[in-house]
């Protein structure tokens, strides 16, 4: 045994799973002591996804090497995944004698156990940094809400302008005499609000890269919403198991 973790929910490693795998055809994992971590780009290069579990969202967790990395298909982990419901256990055992994982659900009322084999992908898995770049706008909000606003402005146009004021987030879109305008501030729907530097401050987005970030708003509670000047955006959700799926967006110009 090199790696095997035990995650409590089959349905949040259900939804963690559904949101990375329709933009990669295959998933870097890499297993520290600290916990397990996908970080990856899409291949146009627009998106980085970011995915950290720590060792305490685990019910256990071992570890027997300072690293461990592995790359497996998305599609086949998709498929499994599908089959976990709220009552299972996820256990989670890398096999690299046999070059698979082992996915094994464990209700725990029933103690029934159902185990899946999934073949790793040949490969070499990138250790990639986040960007290093200052935001100078940091918002939260419930990530319902979020995904809520980013359904809306899809009605209007294919991207969105975040203008930074003093005290508050504008939110617009227009396109073929249609236009739509949103203002966010503290309480509506706003938790909190942190703006640096001289406001105002402005950046546009793909809708279609912002509608792919809120696949996550069903596996979290609240969004952190981070962005500069024609900076890139981050997105970051706050899993309640412990643990965050972040995505970065590159920036219209």
């Amino acid at each position: 045994m090199t790696f095997q973790a035990v995650y409590p929910s089959g349905t949040k490693f259900k939804q963690i799973v559904q949101t990375i795998v329709k933009l990669i055809d295959e998933i870097p994992f890499i297993a520290t002591p600290n916990g397990l971590e996908v970080k990856t780009l899409t291949p146009d290069k627009t998106t980085m996804i970011v995915v950290k579990l720590p060792a305490s969202a685990f019910e256990d967790y071992q570890l027997d090497e300072e690293k461990k990395k592995f790359l497996v298909p998305s599609d086949e982990l998709n498929r499994v995944s599908k089959r976990g419901t709220r009552n299972d256990n996820v256990v989670l055992k890398l096999d690299e004698e046999r070059r698979r994982l082992e996915i094994r659900f464990v209700d725990r009322k029933t103690f029934v156990e159902r185990t899946f084999y999934i073949p790793l992908r040949e490969g070499v898995v990138e250790e990639l940094a986040e960007p290093q770049v200052e935001l100078s706008v940091r918002f939260m909000l419930e990530a319902k809400d979020f995904k809520s606003l980013i359904d809306d402005i899809k009605v209007i146009g294919d991207e969105a302008e975040f203008i930074a004021q003093e005290d508050r987030i504008e939110v617009r879109s227009q396109a073929a005499q249609k236009k739509y305008v949103a203002t966010l501030t503290m309480g509506n729907p706003l938790l909190s609000l942190d703006i640096g530097g001289n406001p105002p401050i402005r950046s546009k987005y793909s809708i279609d890269l912002l509608k792919a970030s809120t696949k996550a708003a069903s596996s979290a509670d609240t969004v952190t919403v981070s962005y500069g000047e024609s900076l890139p955006m981050r997105m970051s959700y706050g899993l309640p198991t412990g643990g965050e799926l972040v995505y970065w967006i590159s920036p219209r110009v």
